[in-house]
């Protein structure tokens, strides 16, 4: 593969760069989304999940991001690592290969085991959701 692996850009870096694996050009128009592979295969041991997250500078830059932040690869996939970009900047951006498009970060899983109870225990938050906390530094 004429592509590099997964590399972390600093010694203090939590996500290492995927690329693009396209053959050709592809050109994203504003609000267009495009499934873009990365060429790559991982074996995750059990126990950790690989989490593909957006890049912030291509965020920022040019309205480029990921349909499903983070996607999560299990470690029981063993496919080819794809990516779901979507423009959501002002101009058609286009993504060539080589491209770092995404970033890969491995973390560990924790596996709840369910339990269905008629009543939960009281919080003081209770069914507070959406905003329930307070936006300003006022609240």
């Amino acid at each position: 593969m004429d592509l590099p692996l997964p590399q972390y850009a600093t010694p203090g870096s939590a996500g290492a760069d995927l690329y693009a694996a396209v053959q050709q050009p592809v050109v994203l128009h504003p609000g267009q989304r495009c499934r873009i592979s990365t060429g790559i295969r991982i074996a995750l041991p059990p126990g950790y999940e690989a989490q593909v997250r957006p890049r912030s500078g291509l965020a920022d830059r040019y309205g480029l991001s990921m349909v499903n932040a983070p996607g999560t690869i299990d470690s029981d996939y063993r496919g080819v690592i794809q990516v779901i970009l979507i423009n959501l900047g002002q101009e058609p951006i286009t993504i060539r290969r080589g491209d770092r498009i995404a970033q890969l970060v491995i973390a560990p899983v924790v596996q709840a085991i369910w339990q269905e109870v008629k009543n939960l225990p009281e919080t003081e938050r209770a069914e507070g959701g959406f905003g329930s906390t307070g936006f300003s530094a006022d609240e």
